[in-house]
């Protein structure tokens, strides 16, 4: 099994135990709202520009709406459970392109909830997230305010943010500094080092893709 499939079948029995209303760590999303999204994505080529392109916000938002209408939340499940689109035909390109996605949003529903605790990931998954992060972090951290180097726990160091000015020392295993990353940073378990004011701006800062 890819770790894609892995993490979108644990993701998808997490949202059949917990149901339609859970909360998630999405601003103002539910579970059923995650399910949606995570449909829309792989599905609705049309409308997914709007995740990243705030013009086309709108209209993303409203087929998310209409997919809820239109399916009930244990069938948005079943549809987020089996890769859809061109996922579905190409399974390495659901590894290439829906790891970080489907891990992420793992967590996402995982620490919303009360009594979360870390999980254990397999060695070959904590390298590939630490490739993503040190191949990606300048994109993930480009809305950072301050210099941040990322140190993963077991050996690799990664920049971001501005080359100049204070930096902030962030450590922590692969999968957390990836969250950290994604914007995320109160959820996380790092050790971050550096002057206070910049800790606190880069806490609060918007980041990710």
């Amino acid at each position: 099994m890819t770790h894609a499939r892995g993490e979108r079948a644990a993701l998808c029995d997490l949202l059949d135990r917990l149901g339609p209303d859970a909360p998630t760590l999405c601003d103002g999303w539910t579970t059923y709202d995650l399910a949606a999204h995570l449909v829309l994505r792989e599905r609705r080529p049309d409308a997914a520009a709007g995740i990243a392109l705030k013009p086309l916000a709108g209209h993303t938002a409203s087929v998310q709406d209409s997919l809820k209408a239109r399916h009930p939340y244990p069938e948005l499940v079943g549809l987020v459970r089996r890769p859809g689109g061109v996922y579905g035909l190409l399974p390495f390109l659901d590894e290439a392109v829906n790891t970080l996605e489907l891990f992420v949003h793992h967590e996402d529903v995982r620490r919303a909830q009360p009594g979360w605790e870390p999980r254990e990931v397999s060695p070959d998954l904590d390298r590939m997230l630490w490739k993503r992060v040190s191949a990606g972090g300048r994109l993930m951290l480009r809305r950072s305010p301050v210099g941040v180097v990322l140190h993963r726990i077991g050996g690799g160091v990664a920049l971001g943010g501005p080359r100049i000015g204070p930096k902030v020392e962030v450590t922590g295993t692969a999968s957390e500094l990836l969250l950290f990353c994604f914007g995320r940073q109160e959820q996380t378990l790092v050790e971050l080092s550096g002057d206070p004011g910049a800790i606190a701006r880069l806490k609060s800062a918007k980041l990710g893709i």
